[in-house]
């Protein structure tokens, strides 16, 4: 939904989801497998036009800055406008972003409030452009997504259903250790 929002609000051509292998902020994020990672979002969101799927991240492996994968979508876009979509909770942490100087210069992001994060100040980060997503606010996180699953309750309405149908086939998320 949150991509949907950008897309539609800034007229965007595309929305590109650029999975992580490992983000660098969030070192013991990771719940499921690169591969169940990507066919969930595949199964998402394959069958929407306005969307893509680039395994960039996941070919490098391991911790990625954002700062490299700018350039990468620079070369292989040199004549767009790229915008960055990150979650309002995250503005207050973007200062600690490798190379944030650099990438204020190449890209402006857009950033979609999350309910019990207001965006009430952004960082002081010279050239840094922001644009706000008057989105759907969803009161969901993914870690209460994957704590759904471990008690046996619907993810109906929260996530797309060929995406459930995978989790449930691959029995994902149903111990602690997932």
């Amino acid at each position: 939904m949150a991509a949907q929002d950008a897309f539609e609000q800034y007229g965007l051509d595309k929305v590109i989801f650029v999975p992580a292998a490992q983000a660098p902020l969030k070192p013991h994020e990771v719940q499921s497998g690169v591969d169940d990672r990507l066919a969930m979002l595949k199964a998402s969101v394959e069958w929407d036009h306005r969307f893509e799927i680039s395994d960039y991240e996941l070919r490098q492996g391991g911790v990625n800055y954002t700062i490299d994968s700018v350039r990468h979508f620079l070369k292989k876009y040199p004549s767009d406008k790229l915008y960055w979509i990150i979650g309002g909770d995250q503005l207050p942490k973007l200062h600690l972003w490798n190379d944030i100087a650099e990438l204020a210069g190449l890209i402006e992001f857009i950033f979609l409030e999350r309910p019990g994060h207001p965006v009430r100040d952004h960082p002081d980060i010279p050239g840094l452009r922001l644009h706000r997503c008057d989105g759907h606010l969803l009161a969901i996180s993914s870690t209460e997504l994957r704590d759904r699953v471990r008690k046996g309750l619907s993810l109906d309405y929260f996530v797309p259903h060929k995406a459930i149908v995978y989790i449930r086939e691959h029995c994902l998320y149903h111990d602690s250790k997932a």
